[in-house]
């Protein structure tokens, strides 16, 4: 496959050098479900050279509506192993490793771009900002429950002094918003990693009103 032919709508807006320069870099992604499966899919086919996956979960029947790199063939397997066939089977220009493992039993090795967080609890993303801050690797918050979510590009601020820690359960979320806020944190990813500028420490929280309208609010987080 001749890789300026895939990526040209992307050399066109980035330049060729910086193409090449995302080839050389490398993420971890924790959690392979619906924020995971747009994530991944938005950098694994824009030729980031080097993409982790993390997840012990089982694909699940009330999963696939919203986790759009599943099909119901893909009930019982992990999620991280089918993602990354999915990915292998769209580009061949980015090298992925997956892990059907918990962020917890992961041996974390101080060779990551940026972290990007996919997850869906509060606790597993205090690990991130713990593991992150260790390592000064900067990394990107993302939630999402019923019309609404969050984004947030995490470099010095730490994410406990932010958020309340809870054992609080999701009620619903809608697919096409889940699509959303993956898209805001690949954007980011990508500026990121194109040495483009970016809001650090910067909060979105996006939703629609009960009038149907979006609406988008930004904090920059205390520091």
């Amino acid at each position: 496959m001749d890789k300026e032919i895939y990526f040209k709508r992307q050399i066109e807006l980035l330049g060729e050098d910086v193409q090449n320069s995302l080839g050389l870099k490398k993420i971890l992604i924790v959690g392979c479900g619906g924020l995971g499966c747009s994530v991944a899919i938005a950098l694994g086919s824009s030729g980031i050279g080097n993409i982790d996956l993390i997840d012990f979960d089982e694909v699940s029947v009330h999963n696939i509506h919203r986790q759009i790199a599943f099909n119901i063939s893909d009930i019982g397997k992990n999620k991280s192993v089918v993602l990354k066939e999915f990915l292998l089977k769209r580009s061949e220009f980015t090298n992925i490793n997956s892990y059907s493992i918990s962020l917890s039993e992961f041996n974390y090795k101080n060779n990551y771009d940026l972290i990007i967080d996919a997850t869906d609890n509060l606790e597993t993303r205090v690990l991130i900002d713990k593991i992150a801050k260790k390592n000064d690797t900067p990394w990107i918050y993302g939630t999402v429950e019923a019309f609404h979510g969050q984004v947030c590009f995490f470099e010095n601020n730490c994410f406990e002094d932010i958020f309340k820690i809870s054992e609080h359960k999701i009620k619903g979320i809608a697919a096409p918003m889940v699509m959303q806020i993956a898209s805001l944190e690949a954007n980011l990813a990508i500026r990121y990693l194109s040495s483009l500028s970016i809001k650090k420490d910067y909060l979105y929280y996006c939703f629609f009103d009960n009038y149907g309208e979006y609406n988008i609010q930004k904090f920059a987080l205390p520091k």
